[in-house]
């Protein structure tokens, strides 16, 4: 099975990383950012490659995108006003 809106949400931010400004794409805050967009949006499955091509072409221009794009911008907005500190934590700038 796989979550096939994990490999959306990946494609968007490659996309939207070099129009924000100041934005520095460390392992650590892409994948903060990726955590961030991916617990705001919902999840779909699929088990087949008939499936995940089908689900696929249905999320091109749909919502879901959009929603990707927006919770993508609010995660890069939180990382970077609190970024990831040394041991893997987070506080407060």
């Amino acid at each position: 099975m796989k979550n096939v809106v994990e490999d959306l949400v990946r494609e968007l931010y490659d996309g939207l990383k070099a129009g924000v400004p100041g934005w520095k794409d460390t392992p650590e805050n892409r994948e903060d950012v990726l955590v961030y967009a991916l617990n705001r949006l919902p999840a779909h499955y699929v088990a087949t490659v008939k499936g995940e091509v089908l689900t696929k072409m249905g999320m091109e221009s749909g919502q879901l995108r959009t929603d990707g794009t927006v919770a993508l911008m609010e995660g890069f907005r939180f990382v970077a006003a609190v970024p990831r500190r040394s041991g893997g934590t987070t506080k407060p700038a």
